[in-house]
């Protein structure tokens, strides 16, 4: 086994037994401690936590930012990781965090991760797979996650030093059609109170008319969901709903 470094990781979850343990797995043989913040399973994502060598906890669903920072409080250690329950740490990023901490504490403050989207069907990764960049490992002393109910960034120092490390997280969001659906429902439904609450986009209407095409047409082509076959095809057209579905949610609560 590999020796332990001074980093915590905490996760957040929901009903996610079925995926949890690969997450935990790709981190558990090289971290001081694992923590999963359970929001309120109805099923055996604690269990599973559990005996997967993680520190199960329970806080009620503030939102995704004040959830992580919630998870950030409960750690030991100043350097953290993040992950959701449906990523999975590679094993070239590891072999590379473990690097960063050989020589003792990294010499940076926060490093940036590319998020890779694998596809239903898809095994691995490859250079058609969308990917988002975010600070996953950092320093509490110099960041931490916004507080926002929607959005959960790190929010570094002014000044604190950040670069970008070449392995990957695997990112399978989705389970499936139903799953994404789903998923969209609940998200858009955030998203829409939100932006209630901050104040809504100018011309609101007009953008609710285009937001669908548009969003098709960045996911479609932009993020090369067209080389990905006919689930390219569908995981475009949901994308495009998701963004039209938040707007056309914060007009109808503005009607209301």
């Amino acid at each position: 086994m590999t020796s332990r470094l001074p980093l915590s990781v905490f996760i957040i979850a929901v009903n996610e037994g079925d995926r949890i343990g690969r997450t935990i797995a790709s981190v558990r043989d090289w971290a001081d401690e694992v923590i999963v913040i359970d929001s309120g399973s109805n099923d055996d994502t604690v269990a599973v936590s559990q005996a997967a060598g993680a520190r199960a906890l329970y806080n009620p669903w503030p939102g995704y930012g004040r959830q992580k920072r919630f998870g950030e409080e409960q750690c030991r250690n100043d350097w953290l990781l993040n992950l959701d329950a449906d990523e999975v740490i590679s094993q070239e990023l590891a072999q590379e965090i473990q690097a960063l901490f050989a020589q003792g504490v990294p010499k940076q403050a926060g490093y940036w991760m590319d998020i890779v989207e694998i596809l239903p069907g898809r095994r691995r990764p490859d250079w058609r797979s969308h990917r988002v960049r975010a600070i996953r490992l950092y320093d509490r002393r110099s960041g931490r996650f916004d507080e926002s109910t929607v959005h959960d960034s790190v929010r570094m120092s002014p000044g604190a030093g950040i670069v970008t490390l070449a392995g990957i997280i695997e990112h399978r969001s989705s389970r499936g059609i139903a799953h994404t659906i789903d998923k969209i429902n609940r998200y858009s439904t955030m998203q829409a109170a939100d932006m209630l609450k901050r104040g809504l986009p100018s011309l609101l209407a007009l953008r609710i008319v285009f937001e669908l095409p548009v969003g098709f047409f960045k996911a479609y082509m932009l993020r090369g969901y067209f080389l990905h076959g006919f689930y390219g095809f569908i995981n475009a057209v949901n994308y495009g709903y998701s963004r039209f579905a938040r707007l056309a949610k914060a007009w109808e609560g503005k009607q209301r």
